[in-house]
């Protein structure tokens, strides 16, 4: 039997390395080494997309991987990629690490120098077990691959530009068409979401923050479920509590939502931290909200310059939304979207705050009249991104049920995505 193995190593010496021993193992076949956390998960989830028949029996993570630490990654890869056996690569062969690579869902540890013999029993052991897994699954596409639900962060180019109306309009559109759909805040020290949507609640992501491995039942306490169908994941009511919130606990609040939910949306703010770091990185689409006006335009280019010297996120992989539109702004779209280096978006949010006063101060903003120029372009957006799933066979009675009639048109007038 071949055994396919993808190596993710960032440095090219050291990748070099792996890859000439592996090609010495027998019957295997080494995929060109991967340099990222984010391009390995890409990688595996195209080729899931493809074909359950394309996905590699074996990873190898070497330690220094980045730029999310390689445990956390092992983690990743062993929820999202369930029959894909992990191995990491290791300096380190304590059993204090050993242990921890084994509660991230690694099948095997291999110490660096790498030994021929070491390498070959641990890729044979994971290549072993990741065949039995699959064999037991019955091939089923939907169960190999694991979860994998959507995730949106929206980022605001600095305060007061629209992020939390955008946040909360795109995850009701993505509600409204069916699907299930979870909305966090993680604006940490100044979330809103609670405010806007009229939610008391005691639990929020800080009582997340500390714990190592969130079961459907911790998650269900910590989660409000909104008279809309959403559920909601609230910023601390104590700002000061937003420090408990590391990177290591968003990717895994993160995670537990993507696995148990079709559509996650993530409300980052305007300040970046961490936890919302995590979140940027591992989100499906990033979105970033600027007004146009100069001192916004600077900022989110200023944010996106951020994001690439942390890693976080290119500047090519950012989608920037450009709220408050008017066709007389000096400042338009492509503008914005040569200055930043970002993609922007095809739908621009018009400028008619009137519309949004009445709902906002009642902290209603789910019933925004569907009529609303706003909500149309929010709703637009929805379905660009691809969030607004396929109509049910009764488009009717669930758009009633969450209080939205306006958005079937909407779904016809948007190629009834």
């Amino acid at each position: 039997m071949t055994t396919r193995i993808l190596p993710a190593v960032g440095d090219p010496d050291a990748a070099r390395a792996v890859t000439t021993l592996i090609g010495q193992l027998p019957d295997a076949e080494p995929a060109p080494p991967v340099t990222d956390s984010t391009q390995l998960v890409d990688t595996l989830a195209r080729l899931a997309a493809a074909s359950l028949d394309e996905l590699p029996e074996v990873v190898l993570v070497h330690e220094r991987i980045g730029p999310v630490p390689a445990l956390e990654l092992v983690r990743e890869v062993a929820l999202r990629f369930p029959a894909v056996g992990v191995v990491l690569i290791t300096a380190d062969a304590s059993p204090v690490l050993f242990s921890a690579a084994m509660d991230s869902g690694a099948r095997g540890l291999v110490t660096l120098p790498l030994g021929y013999e070491e390498l070959a029993s641990r890729v044979q052991a994971a290549a072993q077990w990741s065949v039995g897994v699959r064999r037991h699954l019955g091939g089923s596409a939907e169960q190999v691959t694991g979860p994998g639900g959507t995730v949106v962060t929206v980022s605001g180019a600095k305060g007061g530009v629209g992020t939390t109306v955008t946040a909360v309009h795109l995850a009701l559109a993505a509600r409204a068409s069916g699907r299930t759909v979870a909305l966090v805040d993680m604006d940490l020290q100044s979330g809103d979401i609670a405010s806007y949507l009229d939610v008391q609640f005691r639990r929020s992501v800080a009582d997340l923050a500390s714990i190592a491995d969130i079961s459907p039942r911790v998650l269900q306490d910590a989660v409000y479920v909104h008279e809309t169908g959403l559920s909601l994941l609230l910023a601390p009511a104590e700002g000061e509590r937003g420090e408990e919130v590391t990177d290591r606990a968003a990717r895994q609040i993160v995670s537990a939502l993507r696995g148990r939910h079709e559509v996650v949306v993530v409300d980052c703010g305007s300040q970046l931290n961490s936890a919302n770091a995590a979140a940027i990185e591992m989100a499906d689409t990033a979105l970033l909200v600027v007004t146009p006006d100069v001192v916004a335009v600077r900022a989110a280019k200023r944010t996106v310059r951020m994001w690439e010297r942390l890693q976080v996120r290119k500047a090519e992989e950012t989608v920037t939304v450009v709220n408050r539109h008017h066709r007389s702004t000096e400042i338009q779209p492509p503008l914005v979207q040569k200055i930043t280096g970002t993609r922007t978006a095809g739908t621009a949010v018009p400028a008619h705050f009137k519309e949004l006063q009445a709902v906002v101060d009642a902290g209603r903003l789910h019933e925004l009249d569907a009529k609303s120029t706003v909500k149309q372009a929010l709703w637009a957006l929805a379905g660009e991104l691809g969030l607004v799933g396929a109509p049910t066979a009764e488009p009717g009675k669930q758009l009633a049920r969450v209080g939205d009639r306006g958005s079937l048109g909407l779904r016809r007038r948007t190629g009834g995505r």
